[in-house]
């Protein structure tokens, strides 16, 4: 009883973006709002799908890219108000669903094939 409550108040009070179907091992670039005192700026993030978790409006989803030699992760809320905006631009064939392997990768060998 409780869940379908819950499921009436989200589809009231809430609504769901459209956003592109994208998987682990995609190649996305993430646009996204930021405050900066009074001013905003929309910003982008590019990188790879590590991973996906989660159900309905909790949702979150992680980008690795590398910044020069350094690995930077950002993790995101899907249907956050902040993000504008997903395009994807590669899709990655990979046979798990979470990739952390792919953290320890460099070079050549951090190549992920194209579907």
């Amino acid at each position: 009883m409780s869940e379908n409550l819950i499921k009436k108040i989200e589809n009231k009070y809430f609504f769901k973006k459209k956003l592109p179907f994208f998987n682990s091992g995609d190649t996305i670039t993430v646009f996204f709002e930021i405050k900066e005192g009074e001013k905003k700026r929309i910003q982008t993030f590019k990188g790879i799908v590590i991973k996906k978790q989660g159900k309905g409006f909790t949702k979150t989803f992680t980008i690795r890219k590398m910044s020069g030699e350094i690995g930077v992760e950002r993790i995101f809320i899907l249907y956050h108000p902040n993000i504008k905006n997903i395009e994807v631009n590669k899709k990655g064939k990979v046979r798990r669903s979470k990739i952390y392997y792919f953290r320890s990768l460099k070079g050549k060998k951090a190549r992920i094939k194209n579907k």
